[in-house]
């Protein structure tokens, strides 16, 4: 004879992964900060700054000749890094923060 799931258990299994779910969106968009910005030197490598920062929001780039070049930004709700590579190493970034509304 099978049992009916307990609706208490139910609401509190959605409860805990409603959770989860939140502490993980925040957590990955608290990953663009100044002090990250500030950790990004000239020279790491792609998969440094991506191990960093986590994702790219979005990306573009291109190769000629052999050489490749990019950039990638990191959104957040109110700040943003961009970094600009060449041969998949840093050669630049920038970071900006939003004004309060």
């Amino acid at each position: 004879m099978t049992r009916a799931p307990d609706p208490d258990y139910i609401a509190a299994m959605r409860s805990l992964v409603t959770a989860i779910a939140l502490t993980l969106l925040l957590a990955a968009c608290s990953r663009v900060t100044q002090e990250n910005y500030s950790k990004i030197q000239d020279g790491m490598s792609e998969q440094e700054v991506i191990g960093l920062l986590g994702p790219a929001t979005e990306s573009g780039g291109m190769s000629l000749l052999g050489v490749s070049g990019g950039s990638s930004t990191w959104a957040a709700k109110d700040a943003a890094i961009t970094v600009r590579f060449v041969n998949g190493k840093v050669v630049g970034k920038s970071f900006r923060k939003e004004p309060a509304k």
